[in-house]
């Protein structure tokens, strides 16, 4: 019991202020002219300082401290997935953060409960938890991206037959379109303004969003580029294909509810049935604690609930 209030504790306090500075991130443009910006503020006057300059100055020292770290190969992986999920973070800069809270979290942890084994559980369960974040985060906007996607390549054929020029609709969509799409393009947009070739952009584009959909849609515009062809015509079909596949995605999920919220509530019920046994029956619950058979009872249990879970999520994971 104890161990279960000092996590929620730590893990509650320090959740917290993470999830706030990255809102406050978030609500900020990720584009260059926003990342240079910041290089050139020079404060015209003194004042009190504020909870914003705070996440300021926080932000800055996580720049300096990742800077080390930013140049390699593994961190430079991450980027395309905090973009992919529309976290203003670079991956040194998330490699950081993620020992941060191992560290902060271990510590407080500790504290509590004056326990090195808790502490260590928490120090291992603070990446697990924000790699779950940015999984979560990456899918939501991944599937918020495909549902604009279709109405977009409709919206560029459209441009296209009134005499628009490619370079000049993805402007217009990043002016038009609301995020996350409209972000995807006008990063797009600033780096043709730039001078990179668009082949280059669009084959970037497609590494930081990891949309099969999107995929489709820049294959058809290299290769017409290359070989020619009515170009409003092909997006016409690859906008109707991809809003079948909607179609038959949400289908899907309507039929397959019933199976997730199986998954859901069996990986869920055995916690609920032991705050309940611990509760009402407490001598006969801590068994599972102090007796060498129960220890072994809840270790085969765990184990079959994640694969019963992992089981039942890939019946369900039905590719269109």
């Amino acid at each position: 019991m104890i161990l279960l209030i000092s996590m929620f504790v730590a893990f509650g306090v320090f959740f917290i202020i993470i999830l706030g500075f990255l809102a406050w991130k978030s609500s900020q443009s990720f584009d260059l002219y926003y990342r240079m910006r910041r290089y050139n503020f020079r404060p015209t006057a003194k004042r009190a300082e504020t909870a914003e300059d705070l996440i300021v100055k926080g932000y800055q020292f996580l720049q300096k401290v990742s800077k080390p770290l930013v140049e390699r190969n593994f961190a430079q992986s991450l980027e395309y997935r905090m973009k992919r999920a529309g976290l203003p973070l670079l991956g040194g800069e998330y490699i950081v953060l993620n020992l941060i809270g191992m560290l902060l979290a271990g510590i407080l942890v500790w504290f509590i409960t004056l326990n090195y084994i808790f502490a260590g559980g928490a120090i291992l369960l603070v990446p697990v938890i924000f790699w779950a974040m940015v999984l979560m985060l990456s899918n939501r906007r991944l599937g918020a991206f495909t549902e604009q996607l279709g109405t977009s390549l409709l919206t560029i054929s459209n441009a296209l037959r009134a005499g628009y020029s490619f370079q000049q609709t993805i402007e217009v969509i990043s002016n038009e379109m609301e995020p996350p799409i409209g972000e995807e393009f006008s990063e797009m947009y600033h780096q043709i303004v730039m001078g990179v070739p668009l082949e280059e952009v669009l084959e970037d584009a497609n590494k930081r969003i990891g949309s099969s959909d999107f995929e489709l849609a820049v294959t058809a515009v290299l290769i017409q580029r290359e070989v020619g062809g009515n170009l409003a015509q092909i997006l016409d079909n690859i906008s109707d294909t991809i809003n079948e596949r909607i179609r038959m995605r949400r289908e899907i999920e309507s039929v397959t509810a019933q199976g997730r919220m199986s998954a859901i509530v069996l990986l869920g019920l055995p916690f609920a049935a032991g705050v309940g046994m611990f509760t009402l029956s407490h001598d006969s619950f801590m068994i599972l604690f102090e007796e060498d058979i129960g220890r072994m009872a809840m270790v085969a249990a765990v184990i079959f609930e994640i694969i019963g879970y992992f089981v039942i999520m890939k019946i369900v994971d039905i590719e269109v």
